[in-house]
This record gives C-alpha cells, sequence and structure tokens, in this order.
C-alpha cells in the first residue's frame, strides 16, 4: 500500500506538471481564436499548423530562432571549453595565489547579474561588440556556477595520474584534453543543459546588447510578437513551443549525462 500511494503521489505530480505544457502544444494547434472560447478546450477541433506557417512566413520568426540556436551554441562551446580549462586548473594546477583568487570569484557570486549589465556594455561598446553575436554571447562565456562544479569534479581526479602523464613527458595541455576531458564528461553533459538552457531563454542581455531587429534572439523577437498580437493565444502557445521544443530535445538527449552529472557531484568532495 506505501509503494502504491508514492507511486500514485509521483503520478499525480507528473499530471500536474505536464498539463500546462500539452494544453499549451494543443492550443499551438487550435485554428484562430478557438483557445479564447468559454470553458477554453483542452484539444483542437481540427488541429491545424496554420500557427506555426505565421510565425515562420508573416512574422518572419526563422531568423529570430536561427539566432537564438547560433548564439546558445557558441555560448555553450566556449562555456565547456574555458570553464574545463579553468576548473581543472584551480583544482589540480599549483600556482600563487589560487585559492585567494577562487574565494575572490565565489564572493563575486553575490553581486547581482543586472548590476553588472551597464559596465559590461560600456566595455563591449568601448571594442565595438554592440549589436553583434558574439557581444551576446560574451558574458556567459565564464560562468563562477560553472568553474566551481568543474572544480569539485575535477578534485576527485587521482593526482598519480596526472603525475604519471607528466612524468611520461604530457605537456600540461595533453594531460588536460586528453585524460581529464574525458573524465569530465558527465559535468560537461550537465553544464552543456544549464548553459544552453539559460542562454536559449536569455532575453534581458539580448535586449540590450542588440539593436538590430535582424539579429534579435527568439525571446526578444517573441515579446515584440505579444505586444503586437496580445489576443492571438494560438500564436503565442505556437511561439512558445518554439522556444521550448530545443531545449526539451537536448535534456532529453543528455538525460542520462545530465542526472549522472548532478549525482556524481553531490557525492565527491
Amino acid at each position: 500500500m506505501k509503494k502504491i500511494l508514492i507511486h500514485a503521489a509521483l503520478v499525480a505530480g507528473a499530471v500536474i506538471a505536464l498539463t500546462p505544457l500539452v494544453w499549451m502544444i494543443s492550443a499551438s494547434l487550435m485554428r484562430p481564436g478557438e483557445a479564447s472560447e468559454f470553458p477554453p478546450p483542452f484539444f483542437p477541433a481540427r488541429a491545424t499548423l496554420g500557427n506555426y506557417r505565421d510565425l515562420f512566413t508573416r512574422l518572419s520568426l526563422g531568423r529570430a530562432a536561427a539566432n537564438s540556436l547560433l548564439v546558445a551554441v557558441v555560448t555553450t562551446l566556449g562555456v565547456l571549453l574555458l570553464n574545463s580549462m579553468a576548473g581543472y586548473a584551480f583544482a589540480k594546477l599549483r600556482f600563487g595565489g589560487r585559492d585567494r583568487l577562487f574565494a575572490g570569484l565565489m564572493a563575486a557570486l553575490v553581486i547581482p547579474a543586472p548590476v553588472a549589465m551597464l559596465p559590461l556594455f560600456l566595455m563591449l561598446r568601448s571594442v565595438g561588440l554592440v549589436n553583434t553575436y558574439i557581444g551576446a554571447a560574451v558574458p556567459g562565456l565564464a560562468g563562477i556556477i560553472g568553474i566551481f562544479l568543474i572544480r569539485q569534479f575535477a578534485r576527485s581526479i587521482p593526482d598519480d595520474l596526472i603525475n604519471a602523464a607528466r612524468l611520461e613527458g604530457a605537456g600540461e595541455f595533453r594531460i588536460y584534453w586528453t585524460i581529464v576531458l574525458p573524465l569530465l564528461r558527465p559535468v560537461l553533459a550537465t553544464l552543456a543543459i544549464v548553459t544552453f538552457l539559460a542562454t536559449w531563454n536569455d532575453f534581458v542581455w539580448p535586449l540590450v546588447i542588440l539593436t538590430d531587429e535582424s539579429r534579435y534572439t527568439l525571446p526578444v523577437a517573441l515579446a515584440g510578437l505579444v505586444g503586437e498580437h496580445s489576443a492571438a493565444i494560438e500564436l503565442m502557445m505556437a511561439g512558445a513551443v518554439l522556444t521550448v521544443l530545443p531545449v526539451l530535445l537536448l535534456v532529453l538527449l543528455l538525460q542520462k549525462q545530465y542526472v549522472e552529472g548532478i549525482t556524481l557531484g553531490g557525492v565527491k568532495e
């Protein structure tokens, strides 16, 4: 009876969590005005892809989706490379001021992100990166949380393994690339999902740094769409599905590595 109650509670929680998502997909397939009826139907009377066609043809959101994909992929790859190198250095390399520098990074976590936006914008403007995809990606390339996660994970790598490679004549970069990086795969998968999700859904920074509508990312373009077509619920739901789908597919593809990374990261010292 206890197991039955536990499974019933889990199923009920899953239904509650998934119901809005299912209705969002269902409403995106409804005809214009159908979702505004009272009571609103849960499933479309006759499914249509017209809302998605309008997004890509009449409203030209295909370019915004491509912009978001470009910025998210570049940011994610940069984060995996730079944060893994920094995390490995803080975990295994010996250099002056290492612990004090890491403590300074941890202290910087208390600074709210919006506070740093103005000086960051002025710095990027001084080097001509305003209204560029690089400018949209740069702030997320070296996240403190990513460095912390990889450092904690890399500390579990045996020192004997690294020292043996050094005795064989391997350089530091070769040790990092051929030995350390494969061992970091679980935590890198977790970091990739978190970074891609945060970058794909980011609204404030692209709105600040991008001034040309042709370079807008998907959240910024959808915000403008809400202002112009606030009564078109079906169109809004189609845009929301377009935003959620890539992240959902990424989580499903990397689900095993994501869970493994969280589990191992929680038990290693």
